[in-house]
């Protein structure tokens, strides 16, 4: 970690006078490292000021640290602490270094004057502590320290009060013994002359420090020149910010509209400069963020082999009925919506130019004719990026299953329904499933802590020894998806010209095939199980009621 408070120590040693300018917050300290100053100074004016508060220990130490932390945050450059008087008497002091330290700041700077302190440049009540009561402070200070690399800076405010050069002197002199870093020697006049005949009787080695708030017309080479190893510009980004802001509220306010200030202000893309945003973009991608989801939805195939249904699929995609005030595709895409998946792609072909719904993605899939709904699963493949969703463009369900199923933790996981078997006999030839276990009898009570159970079989032909159904759901993570991919190209070259589970060809090939190999090969794939909460729409009888469900009225109370 950098030693900030070693670093201004170094460079107070040796090298060009230290250049420090003021800020109030991490805004203002990403601001000054953009130049070529030494470090910050943490104004006790500028963060007064941000609260609308004067300058007048009317904050506490605890507010003055939290902005000063904020500035050691967003810099690496060292941040130099105007305390004031030091919070109270010996025993503040104290307790101040102990913090300020453990925060990671360079240095502290405390004044001569009593609590509780009014700003330097304001006329009237500049009353001074005694010289043995701060130089008390400073020894507390320092012997509160828990290393050596903290400079506690004394600010002698003798020629502010008007006590004259020598009483500066001879404060000056007593801190130095006291233990004092450096020595800032303060002044309201208008010219460096009475700072300048300060450091040329100053005879310690003991660094000066000017702030030339006043006599702003002195350069950092003269100073330098003079014997002043550090200079702080103070409050000049605070007053610069009540200028330019003060001027673009007025213009705003005069035209009626931002226009006329859009080229003086920052552009939105600088603030998020500023921010870190970019950094932050980085870090989420590399520690936090969510793994990217897409889904495929297969919708190639011509449902006109179903004879109820032909009139209704004359001109659209299945995917493409209306279900009340949506289409079927319409409430697919919301409910994938609903669990931050965006990227969703429709794998179409029969009457493909008529899939629409907001943000999908349409592939046109031209051997869907000839080939199986395995092959338009994969013809996603080129798009696909990491975890998948595939969904039939057949089926409805509750949004909680689709929550449900990206919980789990396998490679692959099916959504299969334990309630096929309790439900009306149906033309449709199923996608059974045979788990490991199988199910509890439903005359007993069945507490299910695992949802998952793993699948030791596939296909429209298990009958009887099926334990579920496969309702045209699943979930592949990158590892799944690589292993589908992987499986798929092996059994394109293995059963070429051959019949590939239920089907004629691997060409013609249904998903459930594809998954009945990766099982035989060995791979492990699990079922999330369900009961009812979804449908399938596969013949008139299935649309009509799914229609009547999405066109249930609505209950209002007056």
């Amino acid at each position: 970690m950098l030693n900030k408070a070693k670093l201004l120590r170094e460079r107070l040693k040796s090298g060009p006078i230290v250049r420090v300018m003021g800020a109030h917050n991490g805004l203002g300290a990403k601001l000054i490292e953009r130049y070529s100053y030494d470090a910050i100074w943490a104004s006790g004016l500028e963060i007064s000021t941000s609260h609308a508060l004067p300058d007048a220990n009317i904050l506490t130490m605890t507010e003055n640290l939290d902005a000063a932390q904020a500035i050691h945050e967003a810099s690496k450059l060292p941040v130099v602490c105007d305390c004031d008087t030091g919070y109270g008497n010996a025993s503040n002091v104290k307790h101040m270094v102990r913090k300020y330290e453990a925060a990671g700041l360079a240095a502290l700077v405390i004044e001569d004057k009593q609590f509780p302190k009014v700003n330097s440049f304001v006329p009237g009540r500049q009353d001074l502590t005694p010289i043995d009561e701060f130089c008390g402070k400073i020894r507390a200070g320092k012997e509160a320290q828990a290393g050596p690399d903290l400079m506690l800076i004394a600010r002698v405010e003798a020629l502010i009060a008007g006590f004259g050069l020598e009483e500066a002197l001879k404060r000056a002199n007593a801190y130095a013994d006291a233990g004092a870093d450096a020595i800032v020697i303060h002044s309201k006049s208008t010219s460096p002359d009475e700072i300048f005949e300060f450091a040329k009787r100053w005879k310690r080695t003991t660094p000066l420090i000017a702030i030339p708030t006043t006599y702003n017309q002195v350069t950092a080479q003269q100073l330098e020149q003079a014997g002043f190893r550090m200079v702080i510009y103070a409050n000049h980004g605070l007053r610069a910010a009540i200028r330019a802001m003060d001027s673009v509220f007025k213009a705003v306010d005069e035209a009626g509209t931002t226009a006329p200030v859009e080229n003086q202000i920052a552009s939105m893309k600088e603030v998020f400069e500023l921010q870190g945003m970019s950094l932050m973009k980085e870090d989420e991608k590399k520690f936090s963020e969510k793994e990217s989801v897409q889904a495929i939805i297969p919708a190639a195939r011509d449902h006109q082999f179903q004879p109820d249904l032909q009139q209704l699929l004359a001109d659209k995609p299945l995917c493409m009925l209306k279900l009340g005030e949506k289409t079927l595709l319409d409430r697919q895409v919301d409910a994938f919506h609903s669990v931050s998946i965006a990227d969703i792609l429709v794998v179409g072909g029969h009457r493909y130019e008529q899939l629409k719904a907001g943000g999908i993605q349409v592939l046109n899939n031209p051997d869907y004719q000839t080939h199986g709904c395995a092959q338009s699963v994969l013809f996603a493949k080129p798009k696909i990026k990491g975890s998948t969703v595939v969904l039939y463009s057949d089926i409805v369900f509750d949004r909680d299953i689709l929550g449900r199923l990206l919980q789990s933790p396998y490679p692959i996981t099916l959504v299969i329904d334990r309630s096929f078997k309790s439900l009306p006999a149906r033309e449709k030839a199923l996608d059974l499933v045979n788990t490991v276990g199988g199910s509890a009898p439903k005359t007993t009570r069945n507490l299910r802590v695992e949802p998952y159970k793993a699948i030791k079989s596939i296909g429209q032909s298990l009958g009887n020894g099926a334990s579920h159904e496969f309702i045209g759901m699943a979930f592949l993570r990158k590892e799944g998806w690589a292993a589908l991919t992987h499986a798929w190209e092996k059994a394109c070259q293995e059963f070429e010209g051959k019949r590939f589970y239920e089907s004629d060809s691997v060409q013609k090939a249904d998903l459930t095939d594809l998954l009945a190999y990766m099982i035989e090969l060995g791979f492990p794939i699990f079922g999330l199980e369900i009961e009812q909460g979804w449908s399938e729409i596969h013949s008139r009888d299935d649309y009509e009621r799914v229609l009547a469900h999405f066109q249930k009225p609505v209950l209002t109370t007056s």
